[in-house]
Order: C-alpha cells, then sequence, then structure tokens
C-alpha cells in the first residue's frame, strides 16, 4: 500500500503540469528563472516550482493607432490616425527582450507616424498616403526587429485638417476649376476661329459661294416669322435677277 503512495503523488505532478499549447501559439520555457527552450503546439508538461511557461501568440495582430497631432514640413497643423498590423516571429525574444511588447509596438508607431509627418509637407501628405505609410513602416520594423517582431503592414486611416486649411483647399481647387474651363474655353475658340478663317477663305476664292451662304442665312432666319429681316441686296444680285426675269 505504502508503495501506490508515490505513484499517486507522481501522477498528480503529472497532470498539474500538463500544460496545452494552441496551434496559433508558442510557449516560453524557463527553468530556475532562466530561458530553457521554445515550446511548440500541443500538451507539454511544465513542472511546478522548477519550471514556467509564457504563451505567445503568433498571429497577426493590429493596433489602432489613436489620433495624433502633428505639424507637417510646411507648418500645417494635422491631426492624423492610422492602423498597424504586426505579428511575433520569435517568441524567446519578444517574452527577454521587452516587457510589454503590445504596448511598446503602439507607442513606437504614434512617436514615428508624428516624425514621418513632419517630415512631408502637405499636398505630399494628401496625395502620397501609401508612401507616407511606407516610410513608418520601415522605421517601425527596423526599431522592432531586435524584439523579435514583424511589421506587415501601416495604412493611415485619416487625416484631419483645420476648419481654415479646409476652407483654403476648396478655394484653391475652385480657382484650378475655374482656370481649366477658361483655358478649355480659349482653347475652343481658337479652333472656332481657324475653322472661321478656312470657310471664309474658301468662300471667298468661289464665285457665287458668298451669295448662296448668305441666301441660305436668310431663308433660317424666315423660318422664325416672328422676326423681320432686312437685308441689303448687292447690285450683282440684282443686275443677275433682271436678266433673268427680262429672259
Amino acid at each position: 500500500m505504502n508503495f501506490l503512495i508515490p505513484i499517486i503523488i507522481a501522477i498528480v505532478i503529472i497532470l498539474i503540469s500538463i500544460r496545452q499549447i494552441n496551434q496559433y501559439e508558442r510557449g516560453v520555457k524557463f527553468q530556475f528563472g532562466k530561458y530553457y527552450k521554445t515550446i511548440q503546439p500541443g500538451w507539454r508538461l511544465v513542472f511546478p516550482i522548477i519550471q514556467h511557461m509564457e504563451k505567445v501568440d503568433i498571429r497577426v495582430k493590429v493596433i489602432d493607432v489613436p489620433d495624433q497631432d502633428a505639424i507637417t514640413k510646411d507648418n500645417v497643423s494635422v491631426n492624423v490616425n492610422a492602423v498597424l498590423y504586426y505579428k511575433v516571429i520569435q517568441a524567446e525574444t519578444v517574452i527577454l527582450e521587452v516587457e510589454d511588447y503590445e504596448y511598446a509596438v503602439a507607442q513606437l508607431a504614434q512617436t514615428t507616424m508624428r516624425d514621418v509627418v513632419g517630415e512631408v509637407d502637405l499636398d505630399g501628405l494628401l496625395s502620397k498616403r501609401d508612401v507616407v505609410s511606407d516610410n513608418i513602416l520601415k522605421i517601425v520594423d527596423k526599431a522592432t526587429d531586435p524584439w523579435g517582431i514583424k511589421i506587415v503592414s501601416v495604412d493611415l486611416k485619416h487625416i484631419e485638417l483645420p476648419n481654415e486649411m479646409k476652407r483654403t483647399i476648396a478655394k484653391q481647387a475652385e480657382a484650378e476649376r475655374e482656370k481649366r474651363a477658361v483655358i478649355i474655353k480659349a482653347e475652343g475658340e481658337v479652333i472656332a476661329a481657324d475653322n472661321m478663317s478656312k470657310a471664309a477663305d474658301i468662300l471667298s476664292h468661289s464665285e457665287g459661294a458668298l451669295h448662296l451662304r448668305t441666301l441660305q442665312s436668310i431663308n433660317d432666319l424666315s423660318s422664325d416669322k416672328s422676326n423681320t429681316v432686312i437685308f441689303a441686296m448687292p447690285l450683282e444680285v440684282l443686275r443677275a435677277i433682271e436678266k433673268i426675269s427680262k429672259n
């Protein structure tokens, strides 16, 4: 009977030492306070008192970087927020090198975003968001690489401008549209003038063409009975009409 007691104690110790590591996790195992090894998914034994294990989620995680007040290179105050995706690639490093890696990545992303925004002007920030996002990604990824973290993506979500700047940009856009409208209208007038010049040249070199065009214009006007048309008939036309009537 006495030999059963050690067996029961051993079974109890084994049962309480079983730890389950899911497929999306890695276990960082310590023995006597020192790093021992990284444990793969499955059921593993972690003996109490002498051993300790911390689980690390290796799935892609997202950090919503809150609104940050920043000043662009051309001294415009903006409010910017972003979203950052990252994943742990070295479970043991992320536990050993940084105390709270999620908080550390979030703070690093905030400060980096303010610094990168300060290096570009407002036009570049609005028109080249992908370039700004790539710059933030490169800086944060380089800084977190010693922590065993890989930055997957950084995307700027929203850029809030002061109301005065919004009105200024709206005026600029309106002026740009008016400029394009004036240019298009002027180009149309140039084309119309060129065509009219060609038409006048053709009519002046064709005998009787100008008179026919004049009569056609009068005929078009006469379709509206509310108009009264006074037309000065050239003498050449009158003589031609007289000759026709005499014959």
